[in-house]
């Protein structure tokens, strides 16, 4: 990590010390790397470019969506979590690694956990989610969450160990069968094969409610053909060291397993919850479609931890697509909000869905297209790889993808 002074970074704005203006984006997912990005290419008079600065705890962005892949072998990580450093070199944003300790609305300071302080002029709050973990008994300490690397890094670890095992089963429970948790059972039904045993676990009485029909009907064969057991309409009473007990039209079943996955819910991290700012009923910050703090213009939020509807009232899902189209609408609105340019209401485009279902298996809708199988996955790869960060990386991953057959058929050959 980085180390820097502590002390606060001035932020004086007299044309005497022509100090520039400072932005300051706190959090490095697709919200905040992406409106940091968007301002370092928008065109800014010499007088008003302003100084930019982002603010993530994790040295690496995560293109979350290719998360699964890891479990697989199927990516690497520098392909979906290449460094700040990497991605923002030449960009003029200066990035900070460090966890956000406090923040004062109004003045606009904040407090890192490295003792630095930061003052802005504008503030962008794109903090993200956090996987809540206390939902049930022995969740927090037993069950695996599935959001950063290290939760994928942790589940390889564990899978590592029980696949070298004489275990002749593998058996994993899976809790929420949402997107990520279908995603999960089907790369992890391919990955152990015959001997897994995998169970997904959802409360409602069908899988990937919000979804289409189509993606719906094509997750059920996709797991369906895999083997995974789905557990409708149950509910996790408890979990221990070896087992979860299942609550099932009132008879509690306790079943063995080896590995518990959380996938349930979205929770704002504490710094944002304890903010004196307008809150929703699960403590997401309100904002207005111009993507603004009510009552704090200069102050933007986005991504998982604010509930904005765009212009005509949608209510906008917490995906990576909504926070990449509002990562230009707040770059815009601060631009025009420094240089007395109108601001725009954001306006949400649902490009469609798109969702891994194993090895080389997807599917993708939208725009009047259905795919499902190897042809989805192809399309979902290459729709994947446009939206990766910066044309530099963008590069090397897609020629590290088409050169992986050759590299693949020469090492067989030189094993022989």
């Amino acid at each position: 990590m980085p180390s820097y002074p502590e002390r606060e970074l001035p932020c004086n704005r007299t044309p005497m010390t022509a100090q520039p203006t400072r932005i300051c984006i706190l959090g490095g997912g697709f919200g905040g790397l992406y409106t940091a990005g968007r301002l370092s290419q928008l065109p800014w008079e010499k007088f008003h470019e302003p100084e930019i600065l982002l603010v993530d705890r994790h040295d690496r962005f995560l293109f979350s969506p290719l998360l699964y892949e890891l479990l697989t072998e199927e990516l690497q990580t520098w392909e979906i979590a290449p460094p700040f450093a990497e991605l923002l070199a030449n960009t003029g944003v200066r990035f900070i690694q460090a966890t956000v300790a406090d923040i004062d609305v109004d003045s606009k300071q904040v407090q890192l956990d490295n003792g630095q302080k930061l003052q802005a002029d504008r503030l962008v709050l794109a903090l993200g989610g956090e996987t809540p973990l206390q939902m049930v008994p022995g969740s927090a300490e037993y069950a695996i969450p599935f959001r950063t690397i290290a939760d994928a890094y942790r589940l390889a670890e564990k899978l590592r160990i029980l696949e070298q095992s004489d275990a002749e089963k593998i058996r994993i429970a899976i809790v929420g069968a949402g997107y990520s948790g279908v995603e999960l059972a089907c790369k992890l039904a391919d990955r152990l094969s015959m001997r897994g045993r995998v169970r997904l676990i959802e409360q409602g009485d069908m899988i990937l409610r919000t979804s289409s029909e189509f993606n719906r009907e094509a997750a059920m064969d996709a797991l369906s053909a895999r083997g995974v057991w789905t557990d409708l309409e149950t509910t996790v009473q408890s979990i221990e060291p070896d087992s979860v007990s299942l609550v099932y039209k009132k008879q509690v079943d306790k079943i063995p397993v080896d590995v518990v996955l959380w996938t349930v819910g979205t929770r704002v991290p504490d710094v944002v919850r304890s903010l004196p700012l307008k809150q929703n009923q699960r403590q997401q910050l309100i904002a207005t479609p111009t993507l603004q703090i009510i009552d704090h213009p200069d102050i933007f939020a986005l991504g998982d931890l604010a509930e904005c509807r765009d212009a005509v009232g949608q209510q906008v899902p917490a995906t990576a697509q909504a926070a990449l189209q509002q990562s230009d609408y707040t770059a815009w609105n601060i631009r025009a909000s420094l240089t007395g340019r109108p601001l725009l209401p954001w306006r949400y485009q649902n490009l469609g869905e798109m969702m891994t279902l194993g090895i080389d298996n997807a599917t993708l809708t939208g725009l009047g297209v259905k795919l499902d199988g190897p042809l989805a996955h192809l399309a979902r790869r290459l729709i994947y790889l446009y939206r990766l960060p910066t044309f530099n990386h963008q590069v090397k991953v897609g020629f590290n993808w088409m050169t992986k057959p050759l590299q693949s058929a020469l090492m067989e050959v030189l094993s022989t």
